[in-house]
């Protein structure tokens, strides 16, 4: 059951940043530097899936999710404080926007998504489609005598769960 495939196209970048910063000793310079990512944790639980972002630091305001198509982006804002005559001594924080998207599949049901903020970390949940659940299905036998034809059997229907998500 494939939920979920995690995708940083900003990783390889951060990395090389960031070796790049250690090389030339800029590691305690104000410079802003790119956001490696969101780190994020997914799993399905009951009828729902359901994924975590941390956002430590994040305004809640700041907060953006939007759906277009099977597409689900996430985007945050941490700012640098504001803080008069200061001298940094030290300035490892990133600073800027951060941008997730996870390409959603077709069993999951984006009209009813809600999403929360609390202690940093932001959580989304998109309840499985109607169509997509699991569902007890009836089988006839024709040959049997009246009243002994029907038996439940568990069955799913809908979508491949392979389709539910994709990051």
């Amino acid at each position: 059951m494939a939920m979920l495939t995690a995708y940083d196209p900003f990783a390889a970048t951060s990395a090389a940043f960031r070796a790049l910063d250690q090389l030339t000793g800029r590691t305690g310079s104000m410079t802003a530097r790119p956001l490696s990512g969101m780190p994020m944790d997914a799993y399905r639980v009951g009828d729902n899936f359901v994924a975590h972002f941390d956002l430590p630091g994040v305004d809640p305001g700041s907060i953006d999710l939007s759906v277009e198509g099977t597409t689900l982006t996430v985007t945050a804002d941490r700012s640098v404080p504001q803080l008069d005559n200061a001298e940094w001594a030290v300035a490892e924080r990133p600073y800027g926007s951060y941008t997730r998207q996870l390409v959603l599949g077709r069993s999951l049901d984006t009209d009813r998504l809600e999403a929360s903020y609390h202690d940093g970390v932001l959580t989304v949940s998109i309840p499985v489609a109607e169509k997509a659940r699991a569902r007890k299905i009836t089988v006839t036998r024709a040959d049997a005598p009246v009243g002994l034809q029907a038996r439940t059997i568990e069955g799913e229907s809908g979508g491949d769960e392979r389709d539910a998500v994709e990051a």
